[in-house]
């Protein structure tokens, strides 16, 4: 097994979503939901629903970049949000829920931007695509305990039921190369 790790965290609405689908992916090593990109130290739930803090729900995907790379990790970002949506993914509305990568190297800045131009070029959205690319320049703060590993905790929960489990679907359909073995 390969000792090589990187980190990708992404902002793509609710991390709850985002969470249960790279959990699934073969070479991702972990997954945690938080916040990124405010100016509040050690924000509450509370505080970025609030929409005030200035931070996104993220989550941060450390992988093994041997098995899979930061641009197929991006390429699974793009499938499961809709990144033409400005500060929102359906019914969750804020600058919280905006389309964000932030980026721990200028070679992912790099990557990102590519694949954006790529994906407009292809004209894959009926919409231009609007997540921003910012370096996270160390302002990540870990959700609360109880938000994380969410869906497989709570896969009853309404939120899960008709928000969560199609985007696992969608995925699972889509990817299935990409998934963990056993998922």
């Amino acid at each position: 097994m390969s000792e090589a790790s990187e980190t990708a965290t992404l902002g793509g609405g609710c991390f709850w979503c985002l969470e249960a689908v790279y959990l699934d992916v073969d070479g991702v090593k972990s997954v945690e939901s938080g916040y990124a990109g405010g100016t509040v130290e050690r924000p509450t739930y509370e505080q970025v629903c609030d929409g005030d803090t200035g931070h996104a729900e993220v989550v941060k995907v450390e992988f093994d970049p041997v098995k899979i790379s930061y641009r197929e990790i991006l390429q699974i970002f793009f499938s499961i949000h809709d990144p033409t949506q400005l500060n929102r993914q359906g019914n969750d509305v804020g600058t919280q829920y905006r389309s964000v990568i932030f980026t721990h190297s200028d070679a992912q800045r790099e990557t990102a931007a590519e694949l954006i131009r790529e994906l407009t070029r292809e004209a894959l959205f009926d919409r231009p695509i609007v997540t921003q690319i910012e370096p996270l320049d160390g302002n990540y703060w870990p959700a609360e305990a109880y938000h994380q590993n969410y869906f497989a905790q709570h896969p009853d929960q309404g939120y899960c039921t008709f928000v969560v489990a199609p985007k696992v679907a969608k995925f699972r359909a889509k990817f299935a190369a990409w998934m963990r073995p056993g998922a």
